[in-house]
């Protein structure tokens, strides 16, 4: 096993600039952290192109490294360059960024929740995973919202992300697909002249576009959507948080 104890070492240099978008785009690659994340990848089979590993891992025989994977030892000082995390777990992966150019809005199917301009990672990551568990088929990080390979969203998502089709695209074509295909396109805003979001009934093809934390969804996509809805507030709070709202609301419209 190749081992690598430096942090000036050429490829660690390489995969330290995975934790910049620039560097993510440059290469078409992103960084798994932890053991959780890279298990999952190998286990759904995700183009894991090297594992590194600290050699105390303590579930270092547990690993099954992909047959076109490479896995390299790297020491402590390495992991701890390499990582964003306080307390890392000595286990990373360098996966391949899928080709996207394969996922066109007019040949899917399915719930699929759109994110407008939406920026902390751990709502990004949270919404991920309720889709994931609401059987959402994928999501659409729209204009403004931020990477989804951000090394922050990339832990957050808890690997949910390798069990959803993710695309990155503006999201006025899809909405216009999904509508010119009869696939309601649902939009939220805290306005009480919107739709109450339990009086629209449950649906297999649709989508939800939930926007950002301070300012809601954009004006102009508020006017494409084919219905708005909103979330009574019964209590004295202002407002409810993006990724509880929209755990509400894809549990609420999606068809078992």
């Amino acid at each position: 096993m190749k081992i690598i104890t430096s942090v000036n070492n050429s490829q660690v240099k390489a995969w330290s600039k995975l934790n910049t978008k620039k560097g993510r785009l440059k290469q078409g690659k992103y960084l798994l952290d932890g053991w959780h994340l890279v298990k999952e990848a190998i286990r759904t089979h995700e183009p894991i192109e090297t594992i590194m590993v600290q050699p105390d891992f303590k579930h270092l025989q547990e690993i099954e490294v992909p047959e076109d994977a490479d896995l390299i030892q790297i020491t402590d000082n390495v992991v701890k360059h390499l990582s964003d995390t306080k307390h890392p777990q000595g286990v990373m992966a360098v996966i391949k960024i899928p080709e996207q150019q394969e996922i066109e809005p007019e040949d899917v199917t399915g719930a699929w929740l759109f994110m407008d301009n939406v920026q902390d990672p751990g709502n990004i990551g949270t919404m991920v995973r309720t889709a994931d568990a609401a059987g959402f088929s994928g999501i659409v990080f729209g204009d403004g919202t931020a990477d989804v390979y951000n090394p922050k969203i990339v832990r957050s998502m808890q690997g949910s992300q390798f069990h959803l089709k993710m695309v990155t695209a503006p999201l006025e074509p899809w909405i216009k697909a999904f509508k010119a295909q009869n696939k309601p396109v649902f939009g939220t805003e805290l306005n009480p002249d919107a739709r109450p979001y339990d009086q629209v009934g449950k649906h297999a093809d649709f989508a939800l576009i939930m926007g950002n934390e301070g300012n809601g969804m954009n004006k102009d996509l508020l006017k494409q959507t084919s219905l708005n809805l909103y979330i009574p507030i019964i209590g004295k709070a202002e407002s409810l948080n993006v990724a509880v709202a929209a755990g509400v609301l894809m549990f609420q419209l999606k068809a078992n």
